[in-house]
């Protein structure tokens, strides 16, 4: 671990939590530098929904690079090009009724989520853009101002500008209609407030501690949106590709964003590839107007492709999911029961679910008990009070059993040593 501590930047994180050399990976598991084996309840924070090395994704990949086709090409239109854009088309978009642009602005989310601001600013004629409490939309700067987390803010060094912040589904006591705060906003000419050119959301919030907004939530603010002139964005960068269910997070609410941000699984297998899908009218880029080196990364185009034809033909995975995530709730909820008495909650959609505390000591101690037996957890939550679970969509249910297993015996030991 030496050439880490003495070359690599202290920006460095998930391996301070983690502290193994990792080598090998296959389906849900890592292995390290000696053999031992670690279950991925992580899965590349959301990147690798399909697992470590899928057969299918690795197979399409290898023949592609060994016949020497094009690897980097800007925006050129490329065979690989095409083809992700016609599976995507007949696959995802067509059967859902939904008739996006696609846009490729760079590699990861917090491209596809500035080129989502860029566009609503520009059709719009407006700057400010509306973000909600614990929100996490990217690290560059656009996105970074329409992230909630204080810490992250704070590192940007700059005023963070032109954004509006709202509660989130349920933040406030439960009984108060949130989108009230916006309408009175946006309808009171002495509010102070001028009207917004999008509002971003996440349908659940990930890194801010897997808070699931409501469909009928979502559809109010859908129409709101509609009414007054807003472009509605949703950002299913990490529960977009099948982690909550469905391939897109709000297709439970009804709801058609005016721009959708995906990115980490959509490549299939962790491999970096970004889309901002656009409905036709507001296409309005001139040529040139938003680009980047790597906005089409030939070999994510490949993979994604073998993504899409291997999951999303038929409704087997969502099932598959809808099923697993039962079965995780459930068993998380035993583990909340045991643990009432600190405040133990349970959260979630699909396969993204979590357990809450009311110490965030508690989380980051069962995260670091459960690397010691061979599972790797992550914190989430405005104070990393939330124990986030985001194992492979393809993770075999004797796997999930295991793991959670692991999770409750984690949860039973954290609280012995804070105790």
């Amino acid at each position: 671990m030496r050439i880490f501590e003495e070359t690599e930047s202290q920006v460095r994180s998930y391996c301070r939590g983690w502290p193994a050399l990792f080598v090998r990976s296959k389906d849900s598991h890592v292995f390290d530098e000696h053999g031992k084996s670690y279950l991925d309840f992580f899965a590349g924070a959301g990147a690798l929904n399909y697992g470590h090395n899928h057969p299918v994704l690795k197979n399409a990949l290898l023949e592609y690079l060994t016949d020497d086709h094009i690897v980097h090409s800007l925006d050129m239109y490329t065979e690989a090009k095409a083809r992700f854009l016609e599976t995507f088309r007949d696959v995802i978009l067509r059967p859902r009724g939904l008739e996006y642009r696609v846009q490729f602005p760079g590699p990861t989310g917090t491209n596809a989520v500035e080129a989502a601001l860029k566009i609503a600013r520009k059709v719009t004629g407006r700057t400010t853009i509306a973000r909600f409490t614990n929100s996490f939309h990217g690290m560059t700067l656009g996105s970074l101002a329409v992230t909630g987390n204080g810490r992250k803010r704070h590192g940007a060094g700059v005023p963070l500008e032109h954004t509006l912040t709202l509660p989130f589904d349920q933040y406030l006591d439960g009984s108060t209609p949130d989108l009230l705060w916006l309408r009175r906003l946006i309808e009171d000419s002495s509010s102070g407030v001028g009207l917004p050119a999008a509002v971003i959301v996440e349908t659940v919030q990930g890194e801010g501690g897997i808070n699931v907004a409501s469909p009928e939530w979502l559809r109010a603010l859908s129409l709101l949106c509609s009414e007054h002139d807003m472009l509605l964005i949703v950002d299913d960068v990490q529960m977009g590709c099948g982690r909550t269910g469905p391939f897109f997070s709000f297709e439970e609410s009804g709801v058609v964003p005016d721009v959708v941000c995906l990115s980490k699984s959509l490549s299939g297998y962790g491999l970096p590839f970004a889309v901002t899908l656009l409905r036709p009218e507001l296409d309005i880029w001139e040529p040139g107007e938003h680009n980047g080196t790597f906005r089409g990364y030939n070999p994510a185009f490949v993979t994604a492709t073998a993504a899409l034809d291997e999951f999303w033909r038929d409704g087997i995975l969502r099932d598959t999911v809808d099923r697993n995530g039962s079965f995780v709730d459930s068993e998380l909820r035993l583990i909340a029961d045991e643990h009432a008495d600190a405040g133990a909650t349970v959260r979630g959609r699909g396969l993204a679910r979590a357990v809450a505390f009311e110490d965030a000591n508690i989380a980051g101690a069962v995260c670091r008990n459960a690397f010691e037996r061979g599972l790797l957890l992550e914190t989430a939550g405005s104070d990393d009070e939330v124990v986030k679970l985001l194992p492979p969509l393809t993770t075999h249910r004797e796997d999930l059993d295991a793991g959670l297993s692991i999770v409750a015996d984690s949860v039973r030991a954290a609280r012995k040593e804070l105790a």
